[in-house]
């Protein structure tokens, strides 16, 4: 393996980038144990884009509605986007960081071992989307007194991989969900950086 300031990743992600802004972030400062090679979005719209390009990092987009409309599959958009990553990057770590579209196999073991994503709740708790929106559902119920963060390996089976690192965020009393989202995104940007550097010191 390479050594740490050479280390490359490749960040994934399909809305605003906050958690991109704080790999940034933590790259500037030399806490993240590697370097930003390559942010790629499904949604040309999205706003990390934006923050990647202000970081004079490239950007990559790959809508799954153009394929869809020249006849491919999910499996095919999968296979292209590993091949390209793998390719043009051979990246040492793969970032999920709001990546709103589940891998299948077809990239999964392509680059299998390499990827990890960042999930808003604990392990075995709240798997797949609106996490957030389903912990203060239960939380209003009386049902749940704590939510909280995970970085974890990607499998198949979403959410299912092994933890990295996890956090737990308190459910308050007179939270609106508002509360609730702001409190877990600030966990995120904290333990995000943290986990990709303990990955990438890992392979050392």
């Amino acid at each position: 393996m390479s050594d740490s300031a050479s280390k490359k990743i490749v960040v994934l992600i399909s809305g605003s980038g906050s958690n991109l802004q704080a790999l940034i972030d933590a790259e500037k400062r030399g806490e993240l144990g590697g370097k930003i090679t390559l942010v790629v979005s499904n949604k040309k719209s999205a706003y990390g884009l934006t923050r990647a390009s202000e970081a004079s990092i490239p950007t990559y987009v790959q809508m799954l509605k153009d394929y869809k409309a020249a006849g491919k599959t999910r499996a095919d958009f999968d296979r292209d986007l590993a091949e390209h990553i793998e390719t043009t990057q051979a990246p040492d770590l793969i970032v999920l960081a709001g990546w709103m579209h589940i891998l299948s196999p077809a990239f999964i073991d392509r680059l299998s071992g390499r990827i990890i994503n960042l999930h808003p709740a604990l392990p075995g708790e709240l798997d797949g989307a609106h996490a957030i929106d389903r912990a203060y559902e239960e939380f209003k119920a009386g049902n749940r007194s704590r939510t909280g963060v995970m970085v974890h390996y990607v499998i198949p089976e979403v959410d299912k991989g092994e933890p990295i690192m996890t956090q737990e965020v308190p459910c308050k009393h007179g939270d609106l969900l508002e509360d609730l989202e702001t409190r877990i995104h600030a966990v995120e940007h904290q333990i995000l950086p943290k986990a990709v550097c303990a990955v990438l010191e890992s392979m050392k």
